[in-house]
């Protein structure tokens, strides 16, 4: 089932549950994915849609960070909730030693050796992870398998 349509289907289960955040949250993110459709020209793919989620989960980790700091508890909360929402749609993450043992392999299959081949590996890893492994973490790993 593609995105969009999980997502509508998700907004209905919400209507008829009568869940305010989830309905509003999904209904955003429809949005937003319709938005980045519109800016691309064509129908997103896969990759696309999950650097639409990411976006969406980081705004709202910033925007609680700054709740938190000006103590508004229950809109940062408000915005934790719309995070754990959002991912539902996302690829489960790895774990750091599941990154490691990933990033090895993928070093391993590119030939990449040296610390100036470092950009290579993180843009196959970007590729092929997109959504699993965060970008810091990808890069200390990197770091620690090109040194």
């Amino acid at each position: 089932m593609a995105l969009a349509d999980k997502i509508t289907e998700d907004i209905k289960a919400a209507m008829k549950t009568k869940d305010v955040v989830a309905r509003d949250t999904l209904r955003m993110l429809k949005s937003e994915l319709g938005q980045a459709e519109i800016q691309k020209g064509k129908a997103l793919d896969e990759a696309d849609e999950i650097a639409v989620l990411l976006k969406a989960v980081k705004t709202r980790n910033e925007s609680a960070e700054q709740y938190d700091q000006g103590g508004r508890a229950e809109l940062a909360n408000k915005e934790r909730a719309e995070i754990a929402i959002i991912q539902r749609f996302l690829p489960q993450p790895l774990t750091a030693d599941e990154a490691q043992a990933a990033m090895k392999r993928l070093a391993a299959e590119l030939g990449v050796t040296e610390k100036k081949q470092m950009g290579m590996l993180m843009k196959a890893v970007k590729e092929r992870y997109a959504g699993q492994i965060d970008g810091k973490l990808a890069a200390k790993i990197a770091g620690q398998l090109l040194s």
